[in-house]
């Protein structure tokens, strides 16, 4: 069960661990994310982020699909983390969740838009994140868990 889905390009951290794992009563943090699947360096980096008491899970895009499409983890509530909205919009596109929220990107490239003090987008990001809202997506911009929950379309309409 999918209680939270969060791009995150830091991926496990300080307010994922501390702060966001707990707010959702997260029992599993699961790391989607192709290139994090195949780096020993970033794997060994997530063992040692993993909060106390949570188990962990790492994965490439399409073993993720195939893991909730399967019920993989039962009724465990999973918290999913992804470094890109491109990884994102894979498990959205393969009906697996239906809502996520972008806490941290930094400026990618001299096109990119900044919407938030944490957040920038690039040019195909915002393209992904408007096809899906328009597809009914409800997608937020929050760092922290008290911050608004407003669509990260009203961030992009104000630039």
């Amino acid at each position: 069960m999918i209680i939270h889905a969060r791009v995150d390009e830091r991926l496990i951290h300080g307010q994922v661990a501390a702060v966001w794992s707990n707010v959702v009563n997260a029992e599993r943090l699961y790391v989607v994310n192709d290139g994090a699947w195949n780096d020993e360096m970033v794997l060994g980096a997530l063992q040692l982020a993993k909060p106390a008491g949570k188990k962990l899970t790492v994965s490439s895009v399409r073993r993720a699909i195939v893991n909730f499409k399967e019920n993989r983890f039962g009724d465990e509530r999973v918290f999913v983390l992804t470094k890109t909205i491109g990884d994102m919009k894979a498990l959205v596109d393969a009906g697996v969740l239906d809502e996520f929220n972008v806490g941290n990107i930094s400026k990618q490239g001299e096109d990119s838009v900044q919407i938030k003090k944490s957040v920038f987008l690039s040019p195909q990001d915002i393209e992904q994140l408007k096809e899906l809202t328009e597809k009914g997506t409800k997608i937020t911009a929050r760092m922290v868990p008290g911050e608004s929950d407003a669509s990260i379309m009203s961030m992009i309409d104000d630039k």
